[in-house]
């Protein structure tokens, strides 16, 4: 346990370091995440951190193929596999935070970085159910991982919505994810805990918790598409590593009906932690074919603009949607220690909690978690934002705070990742909400 927290730390020290590097190489590369009338935030807003996320992750790894502890991680090509793939997308990302890709040259990186990942022996081979499923076809294991991958990569992306969303929530399924990676290798082999699933897990969780620092709201960098397709297939491959590692033939062979329950795990673990984003993905997608519209046309109707019409504020938003992805997760990770019916009875009372919280009377109050007290913003209404043009407006120092309304702002005025004036109405602070990462 100690070498995963020593990895997780220096993930999160080398993320939390490089991300003011990775704002400066975006401001130069001109990598804004401009302010569009969809958008939650109201300043054009740099969006490489996931340049520094996946710097995190590279030296985390780099130092985990040093230590004795990890040596039989590194026999094979996997963690290298999945770092590879992690260079692939988020390279793509950065492209498409510059240039703007289309959607398809999009999909295409993705199964390009999915398929490297694959080659490099991160398949899924097997489907860990009582019964046990497995995947006798190289092509079918071929296509059936690359889907798995590029599935993760745009469920975390669609999720990216509000500052220190995406992170904050692979942060805790992950950590969720590495308690019940960790507690299996102990048991599958009691003289040996090293695992390529934990190691995994644990840099990415050190990466997400270095860079929420610089991300959380009123946040001065987003991660943009090269840092929610990072995580998404780190994570993915993570998961898919697991399923290879047990056998379900053999395993508590002896139970039977609801005790095999925890074999499901490695299959239902993931897909707790993931969940909201891929709730939110397959709604928009029902719901823009419902209309007529591509499935990757924008909108405002995602999870998170949802709770913002509920009435609260952006912080209150992120730390709720923390609360549904925790409930989840852990509930998941909770079968492998105490019996389901047990777990199911919190997990009714955790559900009870969590829509309290989001349907109760905090949505209106709570100064800490109020926008403009975070912000120390005064209270101004903006109809329009003017977006800042050129380079040039970086540098300069911001106005005093309320001197000038933010919708009558000048050409050029406003710095990159200064803090706007907002209002503390929500429900007029936010009708222009959407994602930050510029995922559909």
């Amino acid at each position: 346990m100690r070498t995963y927290v020593l990895l997780m730390l220096v993930a999160a020290a080398v993320t939390y370091l490089a991300t003011p590097a990775a704002r400066w190489v975006a401001v130069r590369t001109n990598a804004i995440s401009a302010v569009r009338a969809r958008d939650v935030h109201v300043q054009p807003t740099p969006r490489l951190g996931g340049l520094a996320i996946l710097l995190g992750i590279v030296v985390a790894v780099l130092l985990a193929s040093q230590l004795p502890f990890l040596d039989d991680v590194f026999e094979d090509r996997q963690a290298w596999g999945i770092v590879g793939g992690a260079a692939i997308v988020c390279l793509l990302g950065w492209l498409d935070d510059v240039w703007d890709l289309d959607w398809m040259t999009k999909l295409a990186g993705q199964v390009l970085a999915a398929g490297f990942m694959a080659l490099q022996q991160v398949q899924l081979t097997s489907l860990p159910t009582p019964d046990g499923l497995y995947i006798t076809s190289a092509r079918l294991s071929l296509v059936v991982t690359v889907l798995v991958v590029v599935v993760a990569m745009n469920a975390v992306n669609f999720v990216d919505g509000l500052d220190g969303l995406a992170a904050g929530m692979v942060a805790i399924g992950g950590t969720a994810f590495f308690l019940y990676t960790y507690g299996l290798t102990q048991q599958a082999s009691p003289d040996d805990y090293s695992s390529l699933a934990s190691l995994m897990v644990a840099v990415l969780v050190g990466a997400c918790l270095g860079f929420l620092p610089h991300n959380f709201f009123p946040s001065h960098i987003f991660m943009g598409d090269s840092g929610s397709m990072v995580l998404g297939l780190v994570f993915a491959g993570a998961a898919i590593s697991v399923t290879g590692k047990i056998d379900p033939t053999v395993t508590d062979a002896a139970l039977s009906g609801a005790q095999r329950a925890p074999l499901f795990i490695p299959l239902l673990l993931p897909l707790a932690v993931l969940i909201l984003p891929l709730l939110d993905m397959g709604m928009a997608v029902v719901r823009r074919l419902a209309a007529g519209k591509s499935p990757m046309a924008p909108d405002r109707m995602h999870l998170h603009h949802r709770m913002l019409a509920l009435g609260h504020s952006h912080r209150r938003a992120v730390l709720i949607l923390y609360v549904w992805t925790a409930v989840f997760a852990f509930g998941a990770a909770a079968l492998v220690r105490w019996r389901w019916q047990a777990v199911l009875g919190w997990l009714v009372v955790a559900v009870v909690a969590a829509l309290v919280l989001t349907l109760g009377p905090l949505r209106t109050r709570g100064r800490f978690l109020d926008d403009d007290v975070a912000t120390g913003s005064l209270p101004t209404i903006a109809d329009t934002v003017t977006p800042a043009a050129g380079l040039g407006a970086v540098d300069r120092a911001p106005s005093p705070a309320g001197s000038t309304p933010v919708g009558s702002a000048p050409v050029g005025s406003a710095p990159v990742g200064s803090t706007p004036a907002r209002s503390t109405s929500a429900r007029s602070t936010h009708a222009r909400s959407t994602h930050e990462g510029r995922a559909p």
